[in-house]
């Protein structure tokens, strides 16, 4: 039956994520409607640069630094400092297991273990406070781009790690422990499931079409905008109500592929999808996720492993039917979503 808005609910397959997603929009307002109930102001307990940790002149109070952008430890007006996380998930201290000792994991209580070795570390994307990373120009967010770059080369130099994960939260409910601008990488002596499933499913996909999928994303209506190098869609069975991807036009599979110039044509888009989120949704709480490749992915895998960065704002909550089930419920399609990012008007000046 269709709904008041004219759409009937409907079920649509991802075959990045190779998953299903009900869209129901009788569970929604308009489209235009949708707004964050909590957005994300600064923590009043941690807003003042005498107490935050990544503020400037408080670097004594933070885990050991891995480097920093300008690169002189000498001058202390530093831009862009990466560090190691001062609470880890994973401890990078210790004998990596081998190969042969990987194949012969633990098992316990009917499951498999490993020793909790890896690389957890957090990059602050600016030195005062009160900047979030949407504030800085292109240029900027292209330097915090490629120091994702450089420390994803710095610990793919380690034969253990098997893939590296770039992701920032945004707001408490988001996961953020502090409200200072930044983001986090930790690099795993495993593959997820979750990216081993996004292999699955993009190479069922070039199996049936003999094509990347993520090269096919070009539905008019699920564009919200483009620049030379990369394009940003709503997904066409997007998982959350206005989750955005950015993809590389030209097919590329590790995020660490990137260049200096795609760096700040990335970081222009990027920008522009943050503030236009922003805008329409009352500053939500959000998550963005680089998800690229595995470090040492088989080459038979690369014509299918396409990168791409994913924005997922939170405007609503998960319950018993997406956990028990693995398959979530979207009140807005993605078509309406493209249609009313496409038309915010942000101010990008200053």
């Amino acid at each position: 039956m269709a709904t008041p808005t004219g759409r009937s609910p409907e079920l649509r397959h991802d075959p990045v994520s190779n998953r299903w997603v009900i869209f129901s929009p009788a569970r929604a307002k308009r489209p235009s409607d949708f707004k964050s109930k909590s957005p994300e102001n600064p923590d009043p307990n941690s807003s003042s640069g005498n107490s935050c940790p990544f503020c400037i002149g408080n670097e004594s109070q933070c885990a050991p630094e891995i480097f920093r952008f300008p690169p002189d430890l000498g001058n202390p007006n530093w831009k862009i400092r990466v560090i190691e996380n001062l609470f880890p998930a994973l401890s990078r201290t210790g004998e990596y297991p081998s190969e042969d000792q990987q194949r012969h994991q633990d098992h316990t209580a009917g499951g498999r273990s490993l020793k909790g070795l890896g690389f957890h570390d957090v990059v602050i994307e600016a030195p005062v406070h009160s900047v979030q990373l949407s504030d800085l120009g292109a240029g900027e967010i292209g330097q915090v781009l490629l120091a994702y770059k450089k420390r994803i080369e710095q610990i793919a130099t380690f034969d253990s790690i098997k893939y590296i994960q770039v992701f920032k939260n945004h707001g408490a409910s988001a996961g953020a422990s502090l409200s200072h601008s930044h983001s986090q990488i930790l690099a795993l002596p495993v593959v997820p499931p979750a990216v081993s499933t996004r292999l699955d499913g993009t190479k069922e996909y070039f199996e049936k079409t003999g094509k990347c999928s993520l090269c096919e994303v070009r539905a008019k209506e699920l564009i919200i905008d483009e620049s030379t190098h990369f394009i940003s869609i709503v997904p066409f069975a997007a998982t959350f109500a206005f989750e955005i991807w950015i993809v590389p036009k030209d097919h590329s599979s590790h995020f660490h592929e990137l260049d200096s110039d795609q760096a700040v044509d990335l970081a222009g888009l990027l920008r522009l999808m943050l503030k236009k989120m922003s805008t329409q949704l009352n500053n939500p709480p959000f998550n963005f996720m680089i998800q690229t490749s595995p470090l040492r992915v088989e080459e038979s895998r690369l014509p299918y492993s396409h990168w791409f960065l994913q924005i997922v704002p939170h405007l609503g909550g998960v319950a018993g039917f997406e956990i028990g089930s693995g398959c979530h419920i979207n009140p807005v399609f993605p078509e309406d979503a493209a249609k009313v990012l496409r038309e915010v008007n942000v101010n990008l000046s200053g």
